[in-house]
């Protein structure tokens, strides 16, 4: 199993980013996948899922309205829309392999990529 995540960096409040995670070594269409953030100094927070179709997922009331999980099974890649972004969003943003996020071992989560939101 492999998750590579891209598209982090630094961000003005308000703006928006969009995080890509490259899937290999399993069958990406056959599993839920979610995103997990983790900010400095605190325990990892799940962001956010979406099920296997694409059709449906759940999001943590902190990002709902401002961040959207999709993916494309064609090509094994999930991605994260953020928008609206506020300090409060800086972290680690991880993508997992599985519907639960935090209940996921380590060994199917990407590295991470950093997301920095500041004036």
């Amino acid at each position: 199993v492999q998750l590579v995540e891209s598209g982090g960096g630094m961000v003005q409040p308000g703006g928006s980013l969009r995080l890509s995670c490259a899937a290999s070594g399993f069958t990406f269409s056959s599993y839920d996948m979610s995103w997990v953030r983790q900010a400095p100094g605190k325990g990892p927070e799940w962001v956010g899922n979406i099920y296997t179709d694409g059709t449906r997922g759940y999001y943590a009331d902190s990002v709902k309205g401002r961040f959207t999980i999709s993916r494309d099974n064609a090509n094994n890649m999930l991605y994260l829309q953020m928008d609206s972004l506020k300090p409060e969003d800086t972290a680690l943003y991880y993508c997992v392999r599985g519907r639960n996020g935090l209940g996921i071992p380590r060994r199917y989560w990407g590295q991470g990529t950093q997301v920095t939101v500041s004036s």
